[in-house]
């Protein structure tokens, strides 16, 4: 199942907001516009603010309030880096954010522990057949995560 496209840094962040609305969270953006501003920009010059050819990068950094803490770092290049108390996800493309965070607000999102390899996870279903995992540092286990623990 494929996600709705969100061709542009803004219309992620909409569509952020409206989750943000779906589950009565706060939710607090930073925008970061010009290539001299953005966080991985590499393709412009030293105190450039266009790139080559010409466009004007947005790059956002959005918290969500609530339980569990949660930041989504959207970047140009159509993805971005979700944090889920403490725990990272980079390169989750930008048509899964809001996916993502229904995922994580609805219940579906859980942490899976292992003994061998030992380790836990935190898994983050999607609709379809996509599922993103992350370790679970053993110091990191939040009240959160461990309230959604599945052995």
């Amino acid at each position: 199942m494929g996600h709705p496209h969100l061709p542009s840094t803004e219309t992620a962040v909409a569509a952020v907001r409206e989750v943000a609305h779906a589950y009565n969270l706060e939710m607090t953006v930073t925008d970061d516009i010009g290539a001299d501003q953005t966080s991985r920009r590499t393709s412009a010059g030293a105190f450039a603010v266009l790139d080559t050819d010409g466009s004007l990068p947005h790059e956002a950094f959005i918290e969500l309030g609530g339980a569990p803490a949660v930041t989504v770092q959207v970047f140009p290049e159509d993805d971005a880096k979700i944090t889920v108390d403490g725990v990272e996800f980079d390169d989750v493309p930008r048509d899964s954010v809001p996916a993502f965070l229904r995922s994580v607000y609805g219940g579906i999102a859980y942490v899976k522990g292992r003994f061998f390899p030992p380790g836990q996870w935190l898994v983050v279903p999607l609709p379809g057949d996509e599922t993103y995992k992350e370790l679970v540092p053993r110091t990191m286990l939040s009240p959160w995560l461990a309230r959604n623990f599945r052995g």
